[in-house]
């Protein structure tokens, strides 16, 4: 999978969040957007998942040489972020079913397999509502990580987790990682530490 900015820039109203971004971002390399909070890099992510437009230039999606129309990109790219809203009345294993009818997870998991790695089994039938916020986030990051995709993208993934929930993060993406394109959107180097390639958001201004 391939994404493409060409001079690509968003703002809102008169106000320029970033302006003139040329980058490629390829598979199966691992990227980091860094910058201070603020700065746009929640914005970034949202234009190379899709789900925003840019104001000026183009994003272009490709798999295999073949150009996507960006209406459907999202079928290849699994997306977690802390401000991701979960859907609170389902119970663990509820949202694990509902979420594999959209986004089958990867090689040959089930929600049982997803429930062990999360270390979750006695919160399975548990609603989502009474979870803490680490194990909230746990959740987004196994949605995305364990999906069947092309693409993942992670904006400040290790939001709300503990020292144990990073190092069960980063396991995490050793296992399910390989082959992806990998962005990561963070000021945190221990977010990123597995990406070989940096882009700062501060640059294009």
């Amino acid at each position: 999978m391939k994404i493409e900015l060409d001079e690509a820039g968003k703002r809102y109203r008169s106000e320029w969040v970033f302006r003139k971004v040329t980058a490629t971002f390829e598979s199966p390399h691992r990227y980091a957007i860094t910058g201070p909070n603020g700065a746009g890099k929640s914005t970034l992510m949202r234009l190379l998942a899709g789900h925003l437009s840019p104001s000026k230039g183009k994003v272009r999606f490709s798999l295999m040489a073949e150009e996507l129309d960006p209406a459907l990109v999202y079928k290849s790219i699994a997306f977690a972020a802390p401000y991701m809203e979960l859907i609170e009345e389902f119970t663990l294993q509820e949202a694990l079913h509902f979420h594999q009818r959209f986004k089958p997870f990867d090689k040959g998991l089930n929600p049982k397999n997803i429930i062990e790695r999360l270390g979750f089994q006695k919160s399975a039938a548990k609603q989502i509502r009474f979870f803490s916020s680490g194990m909230k986030q746990r959740l987004r990051l196994a949605l995305a990580i364990c999906a069947k995709s092309d693409v993942l993208l992670l904006d400040e993934p290790g939001s709300n987790l503990d020292a144990q929930g990073m190092d069960w993060y980063h396991a995490l993406i050793e296992e399910f990682g390989t082959d992806r394109l990998i962005v990561v959107a963070s000021n945190v180097p221990a977010d990123y530490s597995f990406c070989q390639e940096v882009l700062e958001i501060t640059a294009f201004k």
